[in-house]
């Protein structure tokens, strides 16, 4: 599918995803908010596997294709691609302090921190899920026309991996009660939040909302279980969902209100509740990630600047850590490219004049997340040749 046109007449940019895929929902949803012209291609096309995966090391979605064949892999990074060219639609990244903050700490908590319900909801309900997963997977999996025996062999090898990797990510069942009232605290949440806005911090989208986009659409938005929920109790997240998905604002039902962010930095009470839901729900998380990762820098002080530490560029993980969410011991695998996320938010504040720090850190310290400026690891992440690697040592 081909969205928006190309008034230059070059061919639009490809976007190797899937549909199902959670971070490709990040990535589709900026570029159809921003009139990007593009082609939507399934990673299971012949060019991707044997063109597109040598030259990023590993087979990962989403990634967009140049005309010319230049690549970027990645949601967050294609965002910053794209922002980087020049003055957009809709700006993602705002540019006053509390927003710019705010609009981090949801692209961190959206894509990493809303894992547990999406993998519960898409793989533990097989009674209403599986005709229409069986069917989904394997369309942005399977080579075009390939034979149905293929495509079953797909989806059992994706199914068994993905319920393989559900309890990397705390999910098991003694935390399952507490998954899904998790889950629907964060939905009332955003619902009465989105009660007085059309998106995340006013009039237009911006980097938390597409953060958020990634499990809500890919996951709880679509796959049949969640999507009931969803449409059944937080009307408004549902809309919100379909909004994100329309290139135009979208947001009649609000009387279409200015294409404009929350005016002076506001930041309306709905919002810091869900700041506050932010600290209860990932932060002891993120500070077991922060301090297993440092432990695991310092037992390797000769690790090289540049490379990741692993055997393989496939290899995405360091390790696992456990830590204590709402009441469960859970063990997590700690994943690097969480902690360049993080250190997105830490920018944010590190530019900051010194009146807007304290402005920031008031605001942090009133809804609880204050220790996301201080749990820094001793060496930064960074994307190089689409991969993640290690910086120089601080």
């Amino acid at each position: 599918m081909t969205h928006g046109t190309d008034a230059s007449g070059t061919r639009p940019f490809r976007l190797y995803g899937t549909p199902s895929s959670l971070y490709t929902a990040k990535a589709r949803s900026y570029l159809i908010k921003q009139g990007v012209p593009f082609e939507s291609c399934a990673a299971g096309e012949a060019h991707f596997r044997d063109e597109i995966v040598p030259r990023i090391s590993r087979w990962i979605i989403p990634v967009v294709e140049h005309d010319d064949g230049a690549l970027v892999q990645d949601g967050s990074d294609i965002i910053a691609h794209f922002e980087s060219k020049g003055p957009t639609r809709y700006p993602a990244y705002p540019n006053t302090p509390l927003h710019a903050l705010i609009g981090q700490i949801f692209e961190f908590f959206g894509g990493e921190g809303l894992l547990r319900p999406a993998m519960h909801y898409r793989w533990n309900f097989d009674d209403v899920n599986r005709d229409f997963l069986s069917v989904d997977f394997p369309l942005g999996f399977a080579p075009t026309g390939a034979p149905p025996e293929l495509k079953a062999g797909i989806f059992d090898m994706a199914s068994f991996r993905m319920r393989a990797a559900m309890a990397s990510f705390g999910v098991s069942p003694e935390t399952i009660p507490t998954v899904e009232a998790s889950y629907a605290e964060f939905l009332r949440l955003f619902e009465a939040h989105l009660d007085g806005s059309p998106y995340l911090l006013g009039g237009r989208p911006t980097i938390g909302d597409y953060g958020l986009i990634a499990p809500l659409h890919a996951h709880l938005g679509r796959d049949p279980y969640p999507a009931t929920i969803m449409k059944r109790t937080a009307y408004r997240v549902w809309r919100w969902t379909e909004r994100m998905n329309f290139a135009a604002q979208d947001a009649g039902e609000y009387g279409r209100p200015p294409e404009e962010l929350f005016p002076a930095d506001a930041v309306p009470a709905t919002l810091k509740a869900l700041l506050r839901f932010i600290a209860e729900d990932y932060l002891p998380e993120v500070r077991a990630y922060v301090a297993f990762t440092n432990a695991w820098l310092a037992e390797r002080p000769d690790l090289a600047s540049g490379t990741s530490g692993f055997d393989r560029p496939q290899e995405r993980r360091i390790g696992e850590v456990e830590f204590i969410w709402r009441g469960h011991s859970v063990r997590v695998g700690v994943v690097p490219y969480r902690l360049y996320l993080l250190q997105k938010i830490q920018d944010v504040a590190d530019r900051a004049s010194p009146a807007d720090s304290a402005d920031m850190q008031a605001l942090l310290a009133e809804t609880g997340l204050s220790d996301l400026l201080t749990l820094r690891t001793s060496r930064r992440v960074e994307r190089v040749n689409h991969l993640e690697v290690w910086g120089d040592l601080k």
